[in-house]
């Protein structure tokens, strides 16, 4: 984070190199489409990134480290979800409906 006395350098500087595209002939509206181009950019690689990883049905997975999350238990004739998160032991699988039988 600059300090407070650097923060007038910095706006010297843009206003400097503002007036020197001007005095080219940089069109005031290319200057405001870099400028929205760049702040695009910038919240692009700040916001981080995602990934899902698709599993294929004929495929189980295996839980795990530290793996927590509400699960589904058999009450009757339903599936009833938890009301709290419980503790997966690593190692265990995960299958697909279709390995199920009902």
């Amino acid at each position: 984070m600059p300090s407070s006395a650097s923060s007038p350098r910095w706006l010297s500087a843009c206003s400097a190199g503002l007036r020197a595209a001007l005095s080219h002939g940089i069109a005031p509206w290319m200057l405001l489409w870099i400028g929205i181009g760049c702040a695009a950019l910038v919240l692009a690689s700040a916001s981080g990134c995602s990934r899902a990883v698709l599993v294929p049905e004929s495929s189980p997975i295996r839980i795990g480290p530290a793996t927590e999350a509400r699960v589904y238990t058999r009450v009757g004739d339903e599936w009833v979800l938890s009301e709290n998160r419980v503790e997966i032991p690593e190692g265990w699988y995960c299958v697909p409906p279709s390995f199920v039988e009902e």
